[in-house]
């Protein structure tokens, strides 16, 4: 099993290329990312995790520009998104942004995607909450015609452009993997219509990874690669997920300065090392 790493980049932790230079001495496979572009002052959408939203929230760099930043200094890492809320994006912007990584860093995107929980977040950029799960499909759709035709064109009800030209084209054929977030049952309705693999949160039980297994096997999509997210280095839960067939656990990173961030990786490293 593969062993990455969850985190935030924000202003006041570790910086980008000093993270992804670590990450590769310490054989890291991956660095997903999270991503918010504000948070609104009024906000009255709990917290997913309870209590007061984290300070880390507030602070994220856009992930498509710190990703650019780690793959200038390392060479193997896949550069993930986890995960761009995509309802709250641009579809035309996105995919030129996730095609111009993808060549820039010779291929190595991991295109982490979910439907967002802030309500007030959406809100703000003229995303209905309650149609973001319709709206993504439409836009998931319309991301692949972009990365897959000279001339694509997409009429929805949610995306709507007439034939246009947009490149770079991705490096990774057909496209980038596009990871599926969330354990909903239309997450995963998602996942087995245009999911190239799944990013449950470390919340998941691996019993759950075992039926979601099954239940895509019995929609015809057998060996979905499944990578979950932010995991505590919890050694049983850690060798569940094994069992359960995952192919990689990314270990959550908390948002630390550089020196902090550093012995932690050490400790993250040593970690995996036992259960590689």
């Amino acid at each position: 099993m593969k062993f990455g790493i969850a985190t935030f980049i924000t202003d006041e932790g570790i910086g980008p290329e000093a993270l992804g230079r670590a990450l590769e001495e310490r054989d890291f496979t991956s660095l997903f990312i999270a991503e918010h572009s504000h948070i609104p002052v009024s906000r009255e959408t709990p917290y997913p995790g309870g209590g007061d939203l984290p300070r880390m929230y507030y602070r994220t760099l856009d992930p498509f520009v710190a990703l650019s930043v780690v793959g200038t200094v390392t060479s193997r890492l896949v550069l993930g998104t986890g995960i761009a809320l995509l309802p709250q994006r641009d579809v035309i912007h996105t995919a030129k942004q996730v095609a111009s990584l993808d060549l820039v860093s010779g291929g190595r995107v991991a295109f982490g995607v979910g439907v967002g929980w802030n309500r007030e977040e959406m809100r703000n950029h003229g995303t209905e909450p309650t149609t973001r799960g319709a709206q993504m499909d439409e836009q998931l759709a319309a991301l692949i015609e972009i990365w897959t035709k000279d001339e694509a064109e997409f009429h929805g009800k949610y995306v709507d452009f007439g034939p246009i030209y947009a490149w770079p084209k991705p490096v990774q054929k057909p496209h980038p993997p596009i990871y599926l977030g969330g354990e909903s049952e239309a997450a995963l309705r998602r996942l087995a219509r245009f999911g190239d693999a799944w990013l449950p949160r470390a919340h998941t039980p691996p019993d759950e990874i075992r039926r979601v297994r099954e239940w895509l096997a019995e929609q015809g999509r057998q060996n979905v690669p499944f990578t979950v997210y932010a995991a505590n280095p919890d050694p049983e839960m850690v060798d569940g997920y094994a069992e359960a067939g995952v192919d990689e656990v990314t270990l959550n990173l908390e948002t630390l300065p550089e020196a902090e961030a550093l012995r932690e990786l050490d400790r993250l490293a040593e970690f995996a090392a036992t259960r590689r």
